[in-house]
């Protein structure tokens, strides 16, 4: 299967890193594979040609978006100029969906196999999405195991994998090697900090979490507070939030986010991967949402929420297991008091990590090899289709 040319489209850091893991499982099983499209420096070292940095499409938010849709336009008018000229056998296009969904189309009308790799959050919002997906889609690659039988209900290939991150996080974490990787003392209270790493959350966050981290000193003497940033411009905006808002004493690092949620006995955590994340950790949890005022009111006004919960742990678990806070409910002493009831309950955090431990190995499925054969499949049956056809003319 030597040759095999693959279009990828990566947004931001976790695809980035999903990207490189389905890379490299390609390449282990079709060494001379090329990839060409939008990918993070993770993959730019498994050999992506790289069209445009996968951070320009992280992006959230309706109204964030229209900010910067021109761009986001003309990016994609050049990756679909740019796949229709050199055609792939097969696109896949990797989280990123108001992106990716829009040129999946393009693509599949032009005999282009196409795949989305995570499932975009269609069983809790815009449902309506389900029928284009259907029309531009070959398949969809699915890491939460209620999303399949979701799309099998509306006609379209879905295949569960699991997921990336339940192979990388042992399923018993240790703790104390944690902590003295990180050089924090072995006893004693320590939340964990993760307000995201985008810019727009971040800002809306850090100050509310400071809050939060004061709030809870006054209430828990001796904790302390370790923050592990995603990037540079995330520590900035954090580290200037921090000190306006007098969160106090805080270590911040960069990047270590799995080490430090490890160390910690409370994660404070932005909604998003790192939630999952926090999970497959073991660690109990808090965690924030804030969105911007319109696109707030707009989710709200059209009702465009259907699921009951947002954070990941409470979807896979079916009921809230963690507490979660939308908007102005992630307000400092609301934050607060959460995290101080995990430390007040300790019976509670040892349920949770059972319940965490299921999970973990429900999700422990060998995601990127099962990705990749997947791909790999559908590339390999557009090369015998491309030959045929071929042979025929």
């Amino acid at each position: 299967m030597a040759g095999l040319r693959i279009g990828i489209v990566a947004g931001e850091q976790s695809g980035d890193n999903l990207g490189a893991a389905l890379m490299r499982e390609i390449l282990a099983r079709a060494p001379d594979t090329l990839f060409t499209g939008i990918a993070g420096p993770n993959m730019r070292a498994e050999g992506c040609r790289v069209l445009a940095e996968a951070e320009e499409l992280a992006v959230m938010g309706l109204f964030e978006v229209l900010r910067h849709l021109p761009a986001l336009l003309r990016l994609r008018r050049r990756v679909v100029k740019t796949f229709l000229a050199e055609p792939p056998d097969v696109f896949v296009g990797i989280d990123a969906p108001e992106f990716n969904l829009n040129v999946a189309p393009r693509l599949h009308a032009a005999g282009i196999a196409t795949v989305q790799y995570v499932s975009p959050q269609v069983w809790a919002w815009r449902q309506g999405r389900v029928a284009s997906m259907a029309a531009a889609l070959d398949e969809v690659l699915c890491l939460l195991p209620f999303e399949a039988p979701f799309y099998a209900g509306h006609g379209l290939q879905a295949t569960f994998v699991g997921h990336p991150l339940a192979e990388q996080c042992p399923l018993l974490p240790d703790r104390m090697a944690a902590r003295v990787a990180l050089g924090l003392p072995p006893v004693g209270p320590i939340v964990a900090v993760l307000p995201g790493s985008r810019r727009s959350e971040v800002e809306r966050l850090a100050p509310e979490f400071a809050a939060a981290c004061r709030w809870l000193r006054t209430r828990l003497p001796g904790v302390q507070f370790v923050a592990p940033m995603a990037n540079a411009a995330a520590r900035g905006l954090f580290e200037s939030a921090w000190a306006v808002a007098d969160g106090g004493p805080v270590r911040v690092l960069d990047g270590e986010a799995r080490t430090a949620m490890t160390a910690a006995d409370v994660v404070l955590v932005a909604s998003g991967t790192a939630t999952l994340e926090a999970t497959l950790c073991k660690r109990p949890m808090v965690v924030a949402y804030r969105l911007a005022t319109p696109t707030a009111a707009a989710f709200r006004w059209f009702g465009l929420m259907k699921a009951p919960y947002f954070s990941q742990p409470n979807l896979l678990a079916g009921e809230a297991v963690v507490p979660e806070f939308f908007q102005e409910a992630a307000n400092g002493p609301a934050l607060g008091q959460a995290l101080l009831d995990w430390f007040d309950n300790p019976s509670r955090v040892a349920l949770l990590e059972q319940r965490f431990m299921a999970l973990h190995q429900q999700l422990r499925q060998g995601a990127s090899a099962r990705a990749a054969a997947a791909v790999l499949r559908l590339a390999q049956a557009a090369v015998a289709k491309a030959a045929v056809s071929g042979r025929g003319s």
